[in-house]
């Protein structure tokens, strides 16, 4: 069956997700996650894409990204690919496919959704088992945006500096956000776009506030 064509609108943020082949891990040690950070970084650098957030998880991959021109999505995430499987497949004596095929990616076209997608993806990592708090999970954004930790891969997006006039004002804005957490319409809002396919907007998501 043909590939249908992938449509990406630029200046417009995509939550993008990539699986491992098979729900494969793609990360096995600390390691692993650093080196996938530095790609990323360097896929910022090569391609017009800005970064808001991200989780990596054992099997899988979120983020939320703006592409600043049309392919810069596309190319970013090839680049990317390129970079981290040669590096796994080195490391690990393997040959073959590491991701289940393209990357996955859907419009984000509201405000309210923007904040619940960020969310979603943040504590990610709580609602997996993998952490008791989303801070207490190395591998995400989350540090970044509720206490200002450093993050070379991370461009704040104008939603997250409209919470505050301060650094500090923004991250107790955030830390409150994700600490009320979603409520279950809101989870299976997300999990039904991704499941089809379909951008969710302003009918589909609020955040409540």
């Amino acid at each position: 069956m043909a590939r249908h064509p992938r449509i990406v609108s630029t200046n417009l943020t995509q939550h993008v997700i990539q699986r491992g082949n098979n729900k494969v891990d793609i990360f096995r040690c600390v390691s692993d996650y650093e080196v996938f950070l530095h790609a990323l970084q360097e896929a910022t650098l090569l391609y017009p894409i800005k970064i808001h957030t991200y989780v990596l998880m054992t099997n899988h991959v979120h983020l939320m990204v703006t592409p600043k021109s049309a392919g810069a999505l596309s190319g970013a995430m090839q680049a990317l690919g390129r970079r981290y499987v040669r590096f796994f497949n080195d490391r690990y004596a393997r040959t073959g496919t590491l991701f289940e095929g393209r990357y996955r990616s859907f419009e984000i076209d509201s405000d309210d959704y923007w904040f619940t997608c960020a969310r979603y993806v943040e504590c990610n990592p709580v609602r997996a088992g993998l952490a008791l708090t989303p801070e207490a999970y190395r591998w995400s954004s989350y540090s970044t945006h509720a206490f200002g930790h450093e993050n070379l891969v991370i461009s704040p997006h104008w939603l997250y500096l409209g919470l505050g006039d301060t650094p500090e004002w923004r991250q107790s804005s955030w830390r409150g956000l994700c600490g009320a957490g979603l409520t279950d319409e809101q989870l299976t809002d997300i999990r039904t776009s991704v499941k089809t396919g379909r951008p969710l907007g302003a009918d589909a998501a609020s955040l409540g506030v």
